[in-house]
């Protein structure tokens, strides 16, 4: 038996987490290491709760990786973990606490493995300004607020669309098809909604992008109002999203590779040779299809009006 690893993810329903489990668990057997997956049901206060046992086990893991759903109280389970001796890596977000550990615990590896969620903002605010070149309403469902990378999404999409003649509506999700689905569901029941022309439908991820879809084309009156409107997504997930996109149910999304084997051969390397990751490993993400193909499509869309 291998050195006992542990990954902490939000849950297991979005596509994009079951891509990262599959990738820790084909990563953990390349290496020979001991896997442990826990999934927290989107619940912060779970997953500190699930971590901390593990820090309090009789056989304790040699590290710790946890995609954090809320930072609330995180720091201070990371403070416990590395004081035990145990190493920590952040995935999908980057934490100041991570330099201050480093200094306190110069031997273990504490570090993040992220993509860069502002910028995976950034990609789909010029997604929707090269779809939308003379503006209109766009329909946003975001993740769950108290999620970075929810957050972090938002304000690169913000900032991109800063100047422009785009107006958002934000809704809430929580990752998923169905709570995006109940979230367009309730306000299509708005008077509000009746008179809102929406001329584009961007979700924070895939998932959430497709349950919109299908709230709008299965309410009564809503497919014929909104028309061919396009959606957009976020993971882009290569047997999800980009076969949603080569389908043409969406019409772009951003590609976000899983880190959980990246965070999984740094832990390897330290264990095998004592060799310390940097403080960030990134991630690269990019648009799909490509941004400048997507303005392409976009002029070709208007002309044929």
């Amino acid at each position: 038996m291998g050195e006992l690893v542990v990954v902490s993810l939000p849950e297991q329903e979005n596509e994009y987490q079951l891509l990262q489990t599959a990738d820790a668990e084909a990563t953990a057997r390349r290496l020979g290491l001991d896997l442990e997956l826990v999934y927290a049901d989107n619940n912060g206060v779970l997953q500190i709760q699930q971590v901390f046992k593990f820090i309090h086990a009789q056989e304790r893991p040699r590290a710790i990786v946890v995609e954090p759903i809320a930072f609330d109280g995180m720091e201070r389970v990371a403070q416990k973990a590395t004081a035990a001796g145990i190493g920590w890596s952040v995935l999908n977000t980057t934490v100041a606490y991570v330099e201050t550990l480093r200094r306190s615990f110069p031997a273990l590896p504490v570090f993040s493995v992220a993509s860069d969620q502002v910028e995976i903002g950034r990609i789909q605010g010029r997604q929707i300004r090269a779809l939308l070149p003379a503006g209109g309403v766009v329909l946003y469902i975001q993740g769950p607020r108290t999620a970075t990378p929810a957050v972090e999404r938002l304000r690169g999409l913000e900032e991109m669309l800063a100047g422009s003649a785009v107006a958002t509506i934000v809704l809430d999700g929580q990752w998923t098809e169905s709570s995006a689905e109940q979230a367009v569901r309730s306000w299509l029941r708005l008077k509000t909604a009746e008179t809102t022309r929406v001329a584009l439908v961007a979700g924070q991820d895939d998932s959430m992008a497709r349950g919109a879809r299908r709230a709008i084309e299965t309410t009564p009156g809503a497919a014929a109002r909104f028309g061919a409107i396009p959606y957009l997504g976020i993971d882009g997930v290569p047997e999800v999203g980009q076969r949603l996109v080569a389908s043409g149910q969406l019409t772009a999304t951003v590609v976000m590779p899983s880190n959980t084997g990246a965070a999984l051969e740094a832990i390897a390397r330290w264990l095998q040779a004592s060799r310390l990751p940097p403080p960030v490993l990134r991630m690269p993400v990019h648009s799909y299809p490509d941004e400048t193909m997507l303005a392409q499509r976009a002029a070709e869309r208007s002309a044929s009006r």
